[in-house]
This record gives C-alpha cells, sequence and structure tokens, in this order.
C-alpha cells in the first residue's frame, strides 16, 4: 500500500484503517487530505498509542556513502535529520553546514529521541519517492495533475551556481538610464553601410562593445575575487547570455573592447547558433571576465541578473522605450532603457561600480565611440 508519512500519522491518529481507504494521490497513493475527509472508526482519546520506532535514518541510499562535512554530520546527529534527504550545495555535491541549517530551518521537525518516551516507538517511514527541491522539502502533488521532470545536467549545473552565487557573493546592484536615441540612428546608419556584406548589426553588439570598452576604461571593476587575492585581467572578455532548449549558457566574446562592431555580431551570431545545437568548446563559454543579459526583446523592463563566478560583474538590460526625458533642459521624449549592474562587493566598491555604469551610460549615449 503506498501512503504519504503524514497520512499514516493522521490515520493513527484517528483510528483510521488504511485498508479502507481509496488513494486519490499519485498512482493510487493515500495523502494525507484522503484521511481527513474520512471518518474515525472510535475517537481519537480511546486509541491506542500506535507502536514508534525512533532511529535516525541511516545516511545512505542504496548502500551509497553520503558526502557530508564533519561538521555538516554533527549538526544532522543533533538535530536528528536524515543526511539522505538533504541537497548538498559543496563541491562535488557535497553536504555542508549551511545545507544542513537550510533543511532544518525549512519547517522540518527534529527526529525525536527515544529518551522522549520509552513506550513510544515511531516506526522510520519508507523511503519517500516524491522529488525534493533543493531546500529539502518533499513536493507532493497531491490531487493536482503534473509529471515528475528530471533535470538536465545543466540544469543542475545552473542551480548549484547559482545558489552557491547568492550564498557566498555580497551583491550590490547599480541602475542607470540610458537614452538610446543616438545609438539606434547610428546602428540605422552602420547597417544600411554593412548590408551588401549580410552583416545586420544589433543593438546588443554594440551593447557587448559598451561594457568592453568600459571595463577597459575602468579596470577595477575588470576583476575576479580570489580569496586573499585579486586577479586583474587587461582584456575584457564578455560572456552573453543565451537561452537554449535545455537551460542557458554564456558564450564568450574575447577581447570585445578592440573588436569591430561588424566582428562582434558575426562571431556572437555563430556562437549563439552553435550553443543552440550544443557545439560549444568548453573554451567558448568557461571564463570570461564580465556578463551581459539582455531581456529587453521580452519586453523586460528592469531586472537584477545573478553574477556568474568567478566573473565580479553582471550587466542587466532591460527594454528601450518610448519615456518622458529631459533633453536640454527641456521634457522631451526619447527612446530610453534602464540598465543594472551587478557587482561582487567583495572584489568592486560601490564607488567603482558606479563609475563603470557611468562610462557605459557615456559610451551608449555618445555612440561614435563604439567605432572610433
Amino acid at each position: 500500500m503506498r501512503i504519504s508519512p503524514s497520512a499514516r500519522l493522521l490515520a493513527a491518529e484517528k483510528g483510521i484503517d488504511l485498508a479502507s481507504i481509496r488513494g486519490t494521490g499519485p498512482n493510487g497513493r493515500i495523502v494525507r487530505a484522503d484521511i481527513e475527509g474520512a471518518p474515525s472508526v472510535v475517537p481519537p482519546s480511546s486509541v491506542a498509542q500506535p507502536s514508534v520506532a525512533i532511529a535516525v535514518p541511516a545516511a545512505s541510499h542504496s548502500g551509497d556513502r553520503v558526502k557530508a562535512s564533519p561538521l555538516a554530520k554533527r549538526i544532522a546527529t543533533e538535530k536528528g535529520i536524515d543526511l539522505t534527504l538533504v541537497t548538498g550545495t559543496g563541491p562535488n555535491g557535497r553536504i555542508v553546514k549551511e545545507d544542513v541549517e537550510a533543511f532544518s530551518g525549512a519547517g522540518r521537525s527534529p527526529a525525536p529521541s527515544t529518551a522522549m518516551d520509552p513506550g513510544l516507538r515511531r516506526e522510520a517511514p519508507a523511503a519517500d519517492s516524491r522529488p525534493s527541491t533543493g531546500s529539502g522539502l518533499t513536493v507532493d502533488g497531491g490531487n493536482i495533475p503534473h509529471e515528475v521532470v528530471k533535470l538536465s545536467n545543466m540544469r543542475k549545473t545552473i542551480a548549484r551556481r547559482l545558489t552557491e552565487s547568492k550564498q557566498q557573493v555580497p551583491h550590490i546592484y547599480l541602475t542607470v538610464d540610458v537614452r538610446l536615441d543616438a545609438l539606434l540612428k547610428l546602428r540605422g546608419e552602420l547597417n544600411a553601410s554593412l548590408e551588401p556584406r549580410g552583416i545586420k548589426l544589433s543593438v546588443n553588439d554594440m551593447l557587448i562593445k559598451a561594457l568592453g570598452l568600459a571595463l577597459i576604461q575602468v579596470p577595477k571593476c575588470n576583476v575576479s575575487f580570489a580569496g586573499d587575492n585579486m586577479l586583474q585581467y587587461s582584456r575584457a572578455d564578455i560572456s552573453v547570455a543565451v537561452s537554449v532548449p535545455t537551460g542557458l549558457i554564456t558564450p564568450i566574446v574575447t577581447d570585445a573592447a578592440n573588436k569591430s562592431l561588424s566582428k562582434i555580431s558575426t562571431e556572437i551570431a555563430e556562437l549563439a547558433a552553435r550553443a543552440k545545437e550544443g557545439k560549444l568548446q568548453p573554451h567558448e563559454y568557461q571564463g570570461g571576465t564580465a556578463s551581459i543579459s539582455n531581456m529587453g526583446m521580452m519586453g523586460i523592463k528592469q531586472f537584477e541578473a545573478v553574477i556568474n563566478p568567478p566573473q565580479a560583474m553582471i550587466m542587466a538590460i532591460g527594454a528601450g522605450e518610448k519615456r518622458p526625458y529631459i533633453v536640454d533642459d527641456a521634457l522631451a521624449i526619447a527612446t530610453v532603457m534602464s540598465a543594472t549592474g551587478s557587482f561582487d562587493h567583495r572584489a568592486i566598491d560601490g564607488a567603482d561600480g558606479a563609475q563603470l555604469m557611468k562610462v557605459f551610460k557615456e559610451l551608449v549615449e555618445k555612440p561614435l565611440g563604439l567605432v572610433a
């Protein structure tokens, strides 16, 4: 008989014979809602206390040893937490202290100790086949139609790296509004001249160039935090976020500051096409000194992107839209976009991040510098 642990416990409390219950969960599984809707056979007060055996479940799955730090194991033992239910975010999936504490604080009650009442023994629930979230919470679909989708290796990597980034990297966010009218005018003129060569520049191509130049002009932002050291880069390699069917990948435009706009355009088009076909080589998407993520084409006005370690910054680009704007001390309508830089505050001070955003804005609003 398939039954969730919470349904089993409630049935025991209400004195309900599980054999008489018809499960409405996945594959006929009995869930808590089935028990709550069933009448008690006898008043709960007259039901003999269920036999409960308390034992901290062994920290293994099918004989495999759980990878966990000594401190994580000690905390798990103290709190009565089954380490096989905890998702590790450390190197190679190793369970660390923060994982156990996050699991404990997510609503799980620690397993009671046998010293509480020698007469009570709680049977360890059978291994739960329901999918588990990153916080250790088990998902119960209940009566909601659903399917379990196995994570791809790419999605697992994305989940691990972004979790590590938000847990370990102190983010600071800086936003500027950038007028695009001059850049759009220049883009139109350049595309007219490049048409015989079959090249069509996108706004993103020009923003990649602007970010590359800004990083060279503000070298304190072209860095990586490395413990007791700082890596100071002399070249701006821009990782460009590209959505693919299995997730997100970031092909790299190397030395973006010193490449022509036409070269950046053809290169990123070729990289993006091969990324969607899964044909990129590791060196083409691993590395980079900073990233750019553009969701403006999807109508997103503004957002804050998560830093991709070991990089120390990422630029989030919103949609260009008509807005009231002060032009030459007079209110006018201009095409404006919001750009938000996310900076690793361990490596980049707010003033330096602000300087980078200022230079980026100036390069976009006076775009002839992108072709000089």
